[in-house]
């Protein structure tokens, strides 16, 4: 069940700060980068460590990733990689709070129900995904900002 949300949502998070970068969107490294870093997610998260630190792994990961296969500065790597996160979490306050107004749900029952929480989460993977699909198409990617 992770992946099946898991998956989505990081390629989203992928796309979005690609195109925060102003890089070309292409979709085949996308899902493998997704899919790569999901999986180091899962991993870390499954590590007995401090709650947390999968987050700090995963945008420092997604930093790497932008400035080993495209020709972004570190710094601005970086800060792709942490505004796609932000923008991820403040999407996921409003549908988690939206989800909960609407079906009056307690938040409890909602945050133990796995199967519910993680497809409520889905639509956040999408709302990234069109973010970044909008964003690439109003600030122009430079042509020849992959490496690869």
């Amino acid at each position: 069940m992770f992946f099946m949300q898991g998956i989505p949502e990081v390629m989203g998070i992928v796309a979005f700060s690609l195109a925060l970068a102003r890089v070309p969107l292409r979709w085949g490294i996308i899902a493998a980068a997704g899919t790569a870093l999901t999986v180091i997610i899962y991993v870390i998260r499954s590590l007995q460590i401090t709650f947390g630190l999968h987050t700090v792994a995963g945008i420092l990961l997604l930093a790497v990733f932008i400035k080993k296969t495209t020709r972004t500065t570190p710094t601005y790597s970086f800060v792709a990689a942490f505004a796609s996160l932000t923008v991820l979490t403040i999407v996921e306050l409003f549908i988690e709070k939206l989800f909960l107004f609407i079906t009056k749900l307690d938040q409890q029952v909602f945050v133990s129900n796995y199967l519910l929480w993680k497809l409520v989460a889905l639509p956040q993977a999408i709302l990234m995904i069109l973010f970044a699909v909008m964003i690439s198409k109003y600030k122009a990617p430079d042509r020849d900002a992959w490496r690869i």
